[in-house]
């Protein structure tokens, strides 16, 4: 079974979108920023030819779609956490948020290939976290009483899946784009 993509995304309301890049962005460019890195997301994910969904919050799935293609498939995030609205995403799957500029659809398709041979596939982030997190079944186990924002939460993932017996396929280490250090390292994406 082909596993799906499950890209987690926000409107881009300024003010509420990127708010750690408000300083030095303004509102405005944030969500400007922010509308840039979702649709490089969602063409990345076209591109890789595997199934995909948008997962949002903070405004109508409609919206989205008139946005970013009527074709898209997308469906509300619903409440609690971010480990509750992780938990919700259907195996086999891959789960990515929407503000990782290196992401191509390349590697897409090797985290979709790694799911054949491995229970689980996970993307770090220099950050200490992930870009990409697929699974093959559900294990969650893995979101319940996570730090998340924080830089532990790729090492306990990874200690949490040590721990299920699950050693996973690893991909590069990307940058997700949440401060103005992050966003220097790009500055073709405020052109």
């Amino acid at each position: 079974m082909t596993p799906e993509i499950a890209i987690f995304a926000r409107w881009p309301e300024p003010g509420k979108a990127k708010t750690r890049l408000i300083l030095t962005l303004g509102a405005e460019g944030a969500a400007q920023l922010y509308r840039t890195l979702l649709e490089l997301t969602v063409r990345e994910a076209r591109a890789s030819g595997l199934p995909f969904h948008l997962r949002v919050t903070g405004g109508d799935p409609a919206r989205f779609r008139e946005w970013l293609g009527s074709d898209l498939d997308v469906r509300d995030q619903g409440g609690g956490d971010l480990g509750e609205k992780l938990t919700r995403v259907p195996t086999p799957g891959m789960m990515i948020g929407s503000d990782c500029p290196g992401l191509t659809a390349a590697l897409l398709r090797e985290a979709g290939d790694a799911l054949s041979s491995h229970e689980a596939v996970i993307g770090p982030a220099d950050d200490g976290g992930y870009w990409l997190l697929g699974l093959r079944t559900p294990c969650p186990d893995l979101f319940v009483d996570m730090a998340w924002s924080t830089d532990a939460v790729f090492p306990e993932t990874m200690r949490r899946l040590e721990a299920r017996g699950i050693a996973p396929h690893l991909l590069p280490e990307l940058t997700d784009i949440d401060t103005g250090e992050d966003l220097a390292a790009w500055p073709d994406l405020l052109a």
